[in-house]
């Protein structure tokens, strides 16, 4: 029958996303057609079973440099794959579905579960969940509007100010 036809929506080459299913309203993700799989920051990987059904518990940091706010994920494992990073090296990563909402409008994700405290995004979005409708405008940011202030100040490390009475 060939692949579903979506409409295209134009997106930036960053944007703010949230993971309904995993608690996460917010974090930030950089959309990457070079990349054919998403990958999410996860720390503490427990393998088990429930319901005889090959599951992953984890924890997701959506902040960069802190880990506040952290939540802990339980997933259906969905495979596993060799992945090879952009500076050659090869890791088997655990593969749960995930949607994910980006612009208002939410898709079902293949996404890798790798640590990615060293990389600039906590959450990358490949080419396999962008065919889903979405074009990427590598000269745009933020398409979809910045999450508010105290996200944003969170998501750098800083402290919320407290509200002025």
């Amino acid at each position: 029958m060939g692949e579903p036809v979506y409409s295209n929506t134009i997106a930036g080459w960053r944007e703010w996303v949230s993971l309904p299913g995993a608690g996460v309203p917010w974090i930030k993700a950089k959309l990457d057609t070079g990349a054919r799989t998403s990958s999410l920051h996860a720390f503490d990987l427990e393998e088990l079973r429930r319901d005889d059904v090959p599951s992953v518990r984890f924890g997701v940091h959506p902040w960069q440099n802190s880990d506040e706010d952290a939540v802990v994920v339980e997933c259906p494992v969905h495979d596993r794959r060799s992945v090879r990073s952009s500076s050659g090296h090869t890791e088997e990563r655990i593969v749960v579905l995930m949607h994910v909402v980006l612009l208002d409008r939410t898709m079902t994700a293949e996404v890798t579960l790798t640590n990615r405290d060293e990389m600039g995004f906590r959450m990358l979005i490949g080419r396999e969940a962008l065919r889903q409708g979405f074009i990427v405008d590598s000269a745009r940011s933020f398409v979809g509007g910045r999450a508010p202030r105290g996200i944003r100040r969170r998501n750098r490390g800083r402290a919320v100010p407290p509200p002025v009475e």
